[in-house]
């Protein structure tokens, strides 16, 4: 049983010496570690000091790239060396290495696919009280369009299986954290979860400006997942309300055809236009609804090619590497 553990860094070089002395060395059930570091366009020496702890695997990016490219390409890299349960933290040593085990074990006793660690945000001091009453909302909007119930939806310490890791597709460059979860939940991937306590705040975060960007970047996130993996979630209900909303306007004009002798006056029938304008926008709604199901359908079929060509691919490098190692 191999693990890898990923950090995307960024000039980290003060801070990733605290995280890489804290990465346990044994873990019961694990029979060999391999710490992988994925240099974000680093300008100090963030790697010089990795090479010095005794890191033997890095990616390294000619120029920043952000998380969510860190993120793929240390899953990735992970696969390729042959782990079976990839973790990824993060080299400012905000999460505490010490619980890696801790956050592994769902994984080894075979009860969980994805484990989430929970940061309980409500109790990190530093963390401003809009950026905590977003996270929450943010966090329970991602656990309704997901069908989960993560208490900490962009927490970024986590552990994948290998298929769980093999069966990520991601299409964003920010929040990968809540997309991944998204692809889970709609995959029906078991998602595990345990309470850390965060170390002491080193540096500000460099994901986003404020809370109210990284919020935003969330919804959009968010309503790309539900349109992508939920259509009729949104077309429907969107069609829905422009049908009721179209009949409206002729049922008034019925109402007053049999009513009085005035039904066809000039605002009566701009009425009339607005509600025939109305049924179109929901013909059109209940029409994409359609459309978007089938990409969706067609989407799944394409990933499960892809998941299974990545199986083939990391199974052949596994083969031929074990191969080299056998000749004398």
């Amino acid at each position: 049983m191999k693990l890898a553990i990923f950090i995307p860094c960024l000039n980290e070089e003060e801070t990733l010496p605290s995280v890489l002395e804290t990465i346990p060395k044994k873990i019961p059930g694990v029979d060999d570690i391999e710490v992988i570091v994925i240099d974000d366009g680093s300008t100090d020496k963030t790697v010089e000091v990795a090479k010095k702890y005794g890191v033997k695997h890095f990616v390294k990016h000619a120029q920043n790239q952000g998380l969510a490219y860190s993120f793929r390409d240390g899953i990735r890299k992970s696969l390729e060396i042959g782990a079976d349960i990839i973790v990824l933290t993060d080299g400012d040593n905000q999460y505490p290495q010490e619980r890696i085990p801790d956050l592994v074990q769902p994984i080894l006793n075979g009860s969980a696919d994805i484990v989430i660690a929970d940061r309980q945000t409500s109790t990190i001091e530093h963390m401003s009280a809009s950026h905590k009453a977003l996270q929450k909302i943010g966090t329970w909007v991602l656990n309704k369009a997901a069908g989960t119930n993560i208490p900490d939806a962009t927490s970024g310490f986590r552990a994948f299986t290998k298929e769980a890791a093999i069966s990520l597709n991601l299409v964003t460059r920010y929040s990968f954290g809540m997309e991944t979860i998204i692809q889970a939940g709609q995959k029906k991937q078991a998602i595990a979860t345990i309470v850390i306590k965060t170390n002491p705040k080193t540096r500000e975060s460099r994901l986003f400006k404020s809370p109210w960007q990284h919020a935003r970047r969330q919804a959009v996130v968010i309503m790309r997942s539900f349109m992508m993996y939920k259509p009729y979630s949104v077309f429907l209900w969107l069609g829905g309300f422009f049908f009721i909303a179209g009949l409206i306007p002729f049922a008034h004009y019925v109402y007053l055809d049999a009513t009085t002798n005035h039904a066809n006056g000039p605002h009566h029938l701009q009425s009339l236009i607005i509600g025939t304008v109305l049924l179109n926008a929901a013909f059109i709604s209940f029409t994409l609804g359609f459309v978007a199901d089938l990409i969706r359908i067609n989407r799944s079929l394409i990933e499960d090619v892809l998941d299974g060509q990545r199986r083939m691919e990391y199974k052949a490098e596994k083969t031929k590497k074990t191969s080299s190692v056998k000749e004398p």
